[in-house]
Parts: structure tokens; sequence; C-alpha cells
């Protein structure tokens, strides 16, 4: 079983790796266009204590990702965060994801987040019960918002707030 631990500078280039493994074929992120490690740097470095980022490490490489990241820069947000998951091809359908987003669920709460807000394209099935079984609420439907693989597609709005 992957250990999970808070990402290092280190974890970066096998972070980015998976994120472009979900570009390139799912609609995970709406995201068309492959990113490269100076590309993400910047993100990377706004994730620590306030919005924590996580990998998963098997045998030594990053095999998924967990991250809850600002939802807006106005004040008003402060407490709220966007939460995203990516987990390598090969690492799905194991029971990472639940591991991954306990640990970050957990990481958001003892960092003071307030609300977490996660996105859901539509297709994305396995995403959406395993949000609804950690406790997140559907808050609503943007409806043909994104067009990736051809396709204009849903995202569905979910929220958990944490007590």
């Amino acid at each position: 079983m992957p250990s999970i631990h808070q990402a290092e500078l280190k974890d970066l280039l096998e972070i980015v790796d998976i994120y472009n493994e979900a570009v390139l074929h799912t609609t995970a992120t709406f995201d068309t266009q492959t990113k490269t490690v100076d590309d993400q740097r910047t993100w990377f470095n706004a994730h620590g204590k306030r919005y924590p980022l996580i990998v998963a490490e098997e045998d030594g490489k990053v095999v998924g990702w967990a991250s809850m990241s600002e939802w807006s820069t106005r004040c008003a947000y402060e407490g709220t965060a966007e939460a995203s998951i990516y987990i390598k091809e090969d690492y799905q359908g194991k029971g990472l994801g639940r591991q991954l987003s306990v640990a970050i669920l957990q990481a958001a709460k003892e960092a003071g987040l307030h609300t977490a807000i996660a996105r859901i394209a539509e297709g994305n099935t396995a995403s959406i019960k395993l949000a609804e079984s950690l406790g997140f609420t559907h808050i609503g439907v943007m409806r043909e918002v994104g067009k990736k693989f051809g396709k204009f597609l849903d995202v569905y709005m979910m929220q958990i707030i944490f007590k």
C-alpha cells in the first residue's frame, strides 16, 4: 500500500507527469495542453500549511497526489478551497483515491479550512460516488461549460463543510 506524505519539490516532476496523463486521456481536468515542471512551479509553491498538497508514494515513485487549492483570491473566500485528486492510471480502482481523499480532507481540517469544493466532469461516476461517500453534497450543475475530446461537458459541483 502506498505511503502518503506532504509533497516536496522533488516530487513535482512526477506530479506533473500524473497530471499530464489526465490532461491527455481523461476529462478529470479541462486543461487540453500538457504542463511543464516550470509551468507548475508557481502552482506548487502556492501550497503549504494553508493549502496542503500530498502525494502517495510506492517503491520510491509518486503514484497519486491530492491538493487543496485557493478557491478565490477574494478575502471573503479565505476559508474555502478546491479539492483535486489525480492518480496514475495503473493505480486507479484500487482504493488509492479514497486513501488520498481521506488524507487531504484531514489535512484541510488541520489547516483550518471551513469548506472544500469539488468540480467533477460528467462521466466520472466513480469520483462522484467517492465524494458522496466522504460527505460531499451536490450543490449544482454547470451545464456544458467545458469542451474536451469534441464534446461539451457538464460539471457537477460538490461541497463538504468541515465541522
